[in-house]
């Protein structure tokens, strides 16, 4: 099977790509090891882009989107840190096959 194609920084060119095998390969390739709780921050990251037409800009707009949707204690920064290390909007975008959110360095 051949991988979709993604760009340097690992993002899939085109989100329609996507799918929740391709999810596991790229969380594996950073060391996560995805499980529910990834998968149901990766949906509400995928159904974000489906309204919006774009990731979540930055980790704030992040954390305050699944704030909204699943709560305070799901939508704080050390929870979300904890499932997607280092810049979690930048890496769960990723992992969810959307584009590389605008304001993340």
């Amino acid at each position: 099977m051949s991988q979709p194609e993604r760009n340097s920084e690992g993002f899939l060119e085109n989100p329609a790509d996507w799918t929740p095998d391709l999810a596991v390969e790229i969380a594996r390739e950073q060391n996560i090891e995805l499980d529910e709780s990834h998968f149901e921050i990766i949906r509400l990251l995928r159904s974000f882009y489906k309204r919006h037409d774009i990731s979540p800009p930055s980790n704030r707009l992040f954390v305050k989107a699944v704030r909204e949707e699943l709560g305070e204690e799901k939508g704080n920064s050390i929870y979300l840190m904890q499932l997607f290390p280092g810049t979690p909007a930048k890496t769960a975008c990723r992992i969810a096959g959307l584009p590389r959110p605008t304001n993340c360095l």
